[in-house]
């Protein structure tokens, strides 16, 4: 029975050469320069050919392991590790544990061949359409792209969540907050923290949901961001924002399991995690450009206090008085002048719940009144006994007016 030897391209291309050696069409040298190898490789290779034949041009290595290569034992232990503690895991984020928790330095690439070879599948990328990607800017602090993401981030453990997530467009650095869901004060107190920790950005990139986005006038979150003097701007689709949603699946991966690792199940002891230990190791292995100038301005001169909160105007009424929510507020007299009837206060809802009363960026004292103020110097005067109104409403009362 006819024997099949199974040979590389590069040893066929060897043995064609060899021959023409023989033929004396080529020289020993001539021939070790075609192959790149010495003279004397190619005579040890010409004697394995003459004793055994044509199989001797392949490598003596051939289908067996390699002699840097890893274990058996090694190989085993790491999938068994593998199945019974990290079964949702990535090669990649698979090999960064086990040198952290097992101090075996193993390529994430040789983790993925083990696993193909033991039968274990991950989830593969979904391909998706080619995109020309777009230049990062230059300078730190030129371009944040800020985003909610919501996820069943405690996998059940707790409640539902969103996870804010500001990334830096030039060097990939992000700062994230969890809130419990996209709503603007959430949002306002997340911008609040990165700019007291980074300082103000030239430009804040936004999708056009609610919170951040009006037809009509701007939301609580864009005014605060104007008043800041940052330039916003709006993205057309999710693909235009794809910076940030890149994060937002490597954090849908790696920070789920973090928090799972450490029993968190909190919004409070996420974000304690995020501060003290998460963002700046995320930060240290995917950041880059770490060198471009930061023109992050400062804040001071900014009460951040006044700005990111709620919003709104009232008329002030001829008793100065102002109605919120159905509520009587009177103005009081303090070292800031009074408006006049029928101009308008600016009314301040900070974030701490405390309400302020502006009036030419000067603060004014107020109380809130338990029911509707009563008009001074006001007389009710009552129709007599005979008045046509009182017979009118007499004759409503018997029922006797026809219309």
């Amino acid at each position: 029975m006819e024997k099949i030897l199974i040979m590389s391209r590069k040893e066929i291309e060897r043995l064609k050469i060899i021959s023409k050696i023989e033929s004396k069409s080529l020289t020993n040298k001539e021939a070790s320069n075609l192959l790149g190898i010495s003279e004397r490789q190619l005579y040890r290779i010409k004697e394995r050919i003459t004793l055994e034949g044509t199989k001797g041009i392949i490598h003596k290595l051939r289908g067996k392991r390699s002699n840097r290569g890893y274990r058996e034992e090694t190989k085993q232990r790491v999938i068994k590790i593998y199945r019974k503690q990290y079964s949702d895991y990535g090669p990649t984020l698979f090999s960064e544990e086990l040198l952290k928790n097992y101090g075996l330095e193993i390529n994430h690439e040789t983790i993925r061949r083990w696993m193909r070879e033991n039968a274990i599948t991950t989830s593969l990328r979904r391909k998706r359409p080619h995109r020309k990607r777009r230049e990062r800017r230059s300078s730190y602090g030129e371009l944040v792209q800020f985003d909610g993401s919501h996820h069943d981030w405690f996998e059940g453990r707790g409640a539902e969540s969103c996870l804010y997530v500001c990334v830096d467009d030039s060097t990939g650095k992000i700062y994230a907050r969890f809130g419990i869901s996209e709503n603007t004060e959430d949002a306002m107190k997340t911008m609040w923290e990165y700019v007291l920790l980074n300082g103000i950005p030239k430009s804040i990139y936004l999708d056009r949901h609610s919170v951040y986005y009006s037809e009509d006038n701007l939301t609580d979150f864009s005014r605060a961001i104007k008043e800041l003097n940052m330039e916003i701007i709006y993205a057309k689709s999710p693909q235009a924002k794809g910076r940030v949603e890149n994060r937002n699946r490597t954090l849908q991966d790696r920070l789920i399991k973090a928090l799972r690792q450490r029993g968190i199940s909190t919004i409070a002891e996420a974000n304690e995690y995020l501060k003290n230990e998460f963002i700046d190791e995320f930060n240290d292995k995917f950041g880059v450009n770490h060198q471009v100038a930061d023109i992050h301005r400062e804040v001071l001169g900014y009460d951040l206090r006044n700005i990111f909160c709620y919003k709104t105007s009232r008329q002030v009424r001829n008793d100065y008085t102002i109605n919120l929510s159905g509520k009587y507020i009177q103005l009081l007299n303090g070292k800031s002048p009074l408006p006049r009837p029928r101009q308008d206060v600016r009314l301040s809802k900070w974030l701490d719940g405390s309400l302020h009363i502006f009036f030419n960026n000067q603060e004014i004292s107020f109380i809130k009144l338990s029911g509707k103020s009563k008009k001074k110097n006001y007389i009710i005067r009552r129709p007599a006994k005979g008045h046509p109104w009182r017979k009118m409403n007499d004759k409503l009362a018997e029922g006797k007016m026809q219309y």
